[in-house]
């Protein structure tokens, strides 16, 4: 895509944030804010493919940051990453920014190696805390004391352990020079849950705190006799306000944080003033900041926040999200299917529950919490939170089905080997976004689970082809005495518009034949059996006959199937939409090895290396485990050339 796209007259100036701090004065933030958000709204509304909202709510932050901070010299961290774009857009990536998330493209998350102005890569959320401490109390071992370190935070990355380790640490780092922005929002992607959300709420709502902590700043400005005492007087006022208006003490200052706010989010110039004055003031501090998710976009505003966190394509000027109607029915995604038929078993087994990490919406269980609110359980930005508090579950008799994307289980490995498969729980892992995700890029990439969950004893792993053997495989976890059960599929649609079939039992450890052949064996794991039946149909012209096993689970593996796979076929192509080192291919390996087998096996799947950001489709074809390279893999290994093709076509 090579259309530019037309900066207002301010922004149109700014191509590094020096330019914001060189060129114009506190006044003119206001317009700078403005043709930002008008920019970011331009560019996403025809690109689609990008978070949106995020963005949108820190405008006047980010503005108010780089004009403030001598950045890139003064750390800035942003969490998760979603709200970067002002970000991208004020350091250097604004005629680029049109590529956001397209392969090739600028990546949709802060990226060290895209720019220096990116600090520390991120796309996992309530990292930005720990960095941000460990970037400021490096510096002070370097000798640099008056570099600047701020991690810019939202309300839902809070919940996490993460962030409440990270300042935790940062209390006793006294003299860390460090600034935590709070951007508050209420929402993360659905609207935030919890104890934590309902005392942010305290804070914001308590209009007689608010009016006396004003009215006291205000008396103690003109009192002059504190003299030089009046700072440590209005610390000790402020913190007794605190504590009595509030019926609770501050959260925040008692992890030996100095707290400020709340303040407007959307005021570009006290902004930038509050940060001017707060750059002064040593030690770890907080910034409280209001904002509104989306705020300045009249119909992201007045919208569904969660629909407008990504949009897609939209009309700017009427706010109507465009949506291509297919022409005929198309299979649903996944993770429908798991939403749909997660509340089918529930009504038939009293002991199922769903639980899933802030991502109702996201996964589907929002059905579940909708249809049965006292067994369904959002547990905020916590993953592992969410697995403990499943195996808790389990121990009393109930089976939850805990559902966390591939990519963010990682953040609660030792929880699943610790505190379920130790004591062979029966936890149901659901893993959505298994493989590759497309736009998101390497952070969410679920590459690694069929590798990392076939490691842990007692542990079941398991990816349906289909979304019949999808919904299979969630009826046979829920049944008794299974323990840890995990069960995978990809992000996207499946392949079938009939798919609510009767749901039947799966002997645990088997795999399927779906197609007999003679002259080579294709072995895959989940969606990719699609992949490789596209193939064995392109492969027919050749005359090629291919069997093809649909293993269903990579642990217990189907040795049964294994042995005749290995007693009938000298070459045999394992595909995973997974990573190779450790994952499916390698289990086929080693039962191989084991069993003294020998024969030219060649795995396909996801390369050990981190996977750039495009479609899925660009992905998997640049990974090599789509049909076109199992075609072409297959012609190889039977040296088959393609000339042979088309001088039969030519004599037939």
């Amino acid at each position: 895509m090579n259309k530019s796209y037309q900066a207002g007259p301010l922004l149109s100036q700014i191509n590094l944030p020096k330019d914001l701090r060189e060129k114009f004065d506190f006044e003119d933030l206001p317009q700078i804010s403005d043709e930002l958000r008008q920019y970011i709204v331009d560019v996403i509304s025809e690109i689609g493919n990008s978070h949106f909202g995020a963005s949108l709510g820190v405008i006047e932050l980010t503005v108010a940051l780089h004009y403030v901070f001598n950045t890139p010299d003064d750390q800035l961290v942003w969490d998760v990453g979603h709200q970067a774009y002002g970000h991208k857009i004020l350091t250097g990536r604004k005629d680029r920014f049109h590529t956001n998330r397209m392969k090739g493209g600028i990546s949709g998350f802060p990226k060290r190696s895209e720019s220096e102005f990116d600090t520390f890569g991120v796309g996992h959320s309530s990292t930005s805390i720990s960095a941000a401490l460990g970037m400021a109390v490096a510096n002070r071992y370097l000798g640099d004391k008056k570099k600047q370190h701020i991690a810019v935070i939202g309300d839902g990355a809070m919940t996490a352990g993460l962030a409440f380790e990270g300042m935790n640490h940062a209390g006793f780092e006294k003299d860390a020079n460090l600034l935590v922005v709070l951007n508050d929002n209420c929402m993360s992607i659905d609207p935030n849950v919890g104890a934590l959300k309902e005392y942010l709420t305290d804070i914001t709502t308590s209009h007689t705190y608010n009016k006396v902590k004003d009215e006291v700043w205000k008396l103690l400005g003109k009192i002059s006799k504190f003299g030089p005492d009046a700072q440590t007087i209005a610390s000790k006022v402020s913190h007794a306000l605190k504590g009595s208006l509030l019926k609770q003490s501050n959260l925040f200052e008692s992890l030996n944080f100095r707290y400020f706010g709340p303040v407007d989010g959307h005021d570009a110039v006290g902004l930038a003033k509050i940060l001017s004055d707060l750059k002064d003031i040593p030690g770890p501090k907080i910034l409280h900041c209001i904002t509104r998710k989306g705020a300045g976009y009249k119909f992201s505003e007045e919208g569904n926040p969660t629909k407008w966190h990504a949009p897609g394509v939209f009309n700017k000027e009427t706010g109507e999200i465009v949506k291509i109607i297919p022409k005929s029915p198309q299979p649903p995604k996944y993770q429908d299917v798991f939403g749909h038929t997660i509340v089918e078993l529930a009504e038939e087994n009293p002991k199922i529950m769903g639980v899933t990490p802030a991502m109702p919406s996201g996964c589907s269980l929002n059905i579940m919490m909708q249809a049965m609110p006292d067994r369904s359980f959002d547990v905020g930005i916590a993953e592992q939170h969410a697995v403990t508090f499943s195996a808790g579950l389990a121990t009393q008799g109930l089976v939850p089905f805990c559902n966390i994307y591939s990519s963010f289980m990682q953040r609660a490995f030792d929880q699943v080997l610790h505190d379920v498969a130790l004591q062979n729980l029966n936890v149901v892992f659901c893993l959505d976004r298994g493989g590759l995700v497309g736009a998101d890029g390497a952070t969410h990439h679920g590459a690694y689970d069929l590798a990392y969950m076939r490691c842990i004893p007692n542990m079941v792993v398991s990816a349906p082809m289909n979304e019949e053997e999808l919904r299979n495989l969630m009826y046979t976890a829920q049944l008794s005495d299974k323990g840890p059960f995990s069960i995978r599929y990809p992000r996207g649609n499946g392949v079938m518009t009939d798919w609510k079939t009767p749901l039947k039992e799966i002997k645990v450890g088997t795999g399927r034949k779906v197609t007999n052949g003679e002259d080579i064996a294709i072995l895959t794991i989940g969606h990719p059996g699609n992949f490789a039946q596209e193939a064995i149909k392109e492969l027919s012209a050749y005359d090629v006959s291919v069997a093809h096993y649909d293993m269903r689970f990579v642990k217990p593996i189907d040795e049964v199937m294994l042995h005749e796979v290995f007693s009938k076929f000298k070459h045999v192509i394992t595909v995973e939409d997974g990573c190779l080192m450790g994952g499916f291919g390698s289990a086929v390996i080693e039962f191989m090895a084991d069993q003294g087998y020998q024969a030219q096996v060649v795995r396909l799947g996801i390369p050990d290396e981190y996977i750039h950001h495009g479609t899925q489709e660009e992905l998997w074809e640049d990974c090599g485990f789509d049909a076109k390279a199992i075609v072409g893999k297959v012609k190889t290994l039977l040296a088959i050339k393609e000339v042979d093709k088309k001088l039969a076509q030519k004599i037939g």
